[in-house]
């Protein structure tokens, strides 16, 4: 699992986006990827699976 922040997440259209701090990468997570409740500037931890489109986070904790 790598660490990362919650850049963006859109609650009334399901989905959002995780940012790595070191490399600036963003990953796509759809509501159903969430385990818990994260808000913007959280850090997670996640697994990463191909979607259709791309990468997708899925499994996505929210880190204390």
């Amino acid at each position: 699992m790598v660490t990362v922040k919650i850049k963006l997440v859109n609650e009334s259209k399901g989905f959002g986006f995780i940012v790595e701090d070191e490399t600036n990468k963003e990953i796509f997570v759809h509501h159903s990827g969430l385990t818990d409740r994260v808000r913007e500037n959280d850090s997670v931890s996640y697994d990463v699976v191909e979607g259709k489109k791309g990468q997708n986070a899925v499994n996505v904790k929210k880190i204390q």
